[in-house]
């Protein structure tokens, strides 16, 4: 069940001032209590009235009262909270042949998502307190998932003028950053760092010296047969570098976006060792796919930072699994195709992801590389905690924002049928595991499975 224009009714059951509503025999999958077992969930008033392995059909129907209780038999597939995307370019306002919130808001729904972060690179930028509230006035009237937002560090994402940290935080920033473009200015870095801890809020980083980075795919063998200029790997890393030192310096919060080296992840692990108040998250093409993607100049293939070397694959993966890496984000980045089609060299950096988010992570469990509760806490409860949102699991009391999905049942993704604006997927043609089969956000079915 989906609904038009975003619009949730009042009065659904499951939601505010509707009946109740329990999903039974359900595979229960809790990421923070690192559970998978038989189980059911109700859901009262827009949030989890109760939880448990208790709750079957008959009890449910038992504990319903004088006015009954909808009761939806899940056939054992598995309940999970609702995904937490904590990196989405939106596009609106400013770019909405791209993709809008509502657009967007769709394709997460489809996607088991229901509460995305969106980046402040819209035109205008989100620089200002006024710029942060309209976005969640936007999002409240045309979205079917939540909408927060992160505030640019600097004015027009311009690098130079720091933008007003204490009215952005007051209107609801979860965070400060220039989104894809690095902060090179290392005063205004430490700054930034200083200001950002005095309201507990981290800066997010897109780690690339950008003097290095001015290639359009990783430095190597491939890039120059293909002849195509490269950007080297020690580009991330140098940038991490130097960044630990001002957090260190300043003993602000600091996040580093879509990491995709070795190299970069071996300093944050020793960073967090050295006890820095650092995090980090990655995207699912950076453990997915690799360097070969580009290989016939695929131009949907083509990301910032770039796909990296088989080696840097796999020590993504090993950071996941070791726990160096926070959290995994879709990294959404609609492109129209004037973007896209052009020659590798010039074609726009980024993919659509937020419909593929899930299975993409889940081959991490088909894999073998995780268990299901550690992969699902990597798109769900921990992006939440980063963020210090109350979003991503499954308790009593918070609200009943799940997904239901089928984590064996395969199928291949086809752009075109994506439900997103732009069909720019790094993923297209690709057999995955894992189709969602209903959203439910704040208690009321945003999404079902035709």
């Amino acid at each position: 069940m989906r609904f038009p224009h975003g619009v949730i009714p009042a009065k659904t059951a499951g939601g505010r001032g509707g009946p109740p509503v329990a999903y039974v025999n359900a595979r229960l999958v809790d990421p923070v209590a690192g559970t998978d077992a038989l189980g059911g969930i109700i859901v009262r008033d827009g949030a989890v009235a109760d939880i448990g392995p208790q709750f079957s059909k008959a009890s449910a129907v038992a504990a319903a009262g004088p006015h009954g209780m909808e009761t939806i038999d899940c056939g054992g597939k598995c309940l999970a909270p609702g995904l937490v995307d904590m990196r989405v370019q939106l596009r609106e306002p400013g770019e909405e042949h791209k993709e809008t919130i509502s657009t967007a808001s769709e394709a997460a729904a489809a996607g088991g998502v229901t509460t995305m972060v969106a980046l402040p690179n819209t035109r205008p930028a989100i620089d200002d307190a006024a710029l942060v509230e309209s976005v969640a006035r936007l999002a409240r009237e045309t979205s079917l998932v939540r909408v927060h937002t992160y505030a640019a560090v600097t004015r027009g994402l311009n690098g130079k003028e720091m933008t007003e940290f204490g009215l952005l935080a007051a209107a609801g920033a979860l965070g400060f950053t220039d989104a894809t473009h690095t902060i090179t200015d290392a005063q205004l870095m430490r700054r930034a760092l200083a200001y950002a801890r005095g309201f507990g809020l981290p800066v997010i980083q897109h780690p690339e010296e950008p003097q290095l980075a001015r290639g359009a795919m990783t430095e190597g063998e491939l890039a120059t047969r293909m002849g195509i200029p490269g950007i080297p790997a020690a580009a991330e890393v140098m940038q991490i570098e130097r960044d630990l030192r001002l957090a260190e310096l300043t003993g602000g919060r600091l996040h580093f976006a879509h990491v995709s080296t070795a190299e970069g992840l071996a300093t944050i692990r020793a960073a967090k060792a050295r006890g820095l108040h650092v995090t980090c998250d990655t995207a699912p093409h950076y453990f997915a796919l690799n360097e070969l993607a580009l290989a016939d100049y695929r131009t949907f293939a083509k990301v910032s930072p770039p796909l990296r070397g088989e080696a840097d694959r796999r020590a993504v993966v090993d950071a996941l699994r070791d726990g160096t890496i926070d959290a995994i984000a879709s990294d959404h980045s609609p492109h129209d195709q004037d973007s896209k089609r052009l020659p590798l060299a010039q074609a726009a950096f980024g993919t659509v992801g937020l419909e593929t988010l899930l299975p993409v992570t889940l081959d991490l469990v088909h894999n073998g590389q995780l268990a299901l509760p550690a992969a699902l806490a990597l798109v769900t409860s921990r992006p939440a905690n980063l963020l210090g949102l109350k979003e991503g699991r499954l308790a009593k009391g918070v609200p009943a924002d799940f997904v239901l999905f089928d984590a064996e049942a395969p199928w291949k993704v086809d752009a075109k049928a994506l439900r997103s604006k732009s069909k720019n997927s790094a993923f297209d043609d690709r057999l995955v595991q894992g189709r969602v089969l209903r959203t439910v956000a704040a208690g009321i079915p945003i999404f079902a499975a035709a």
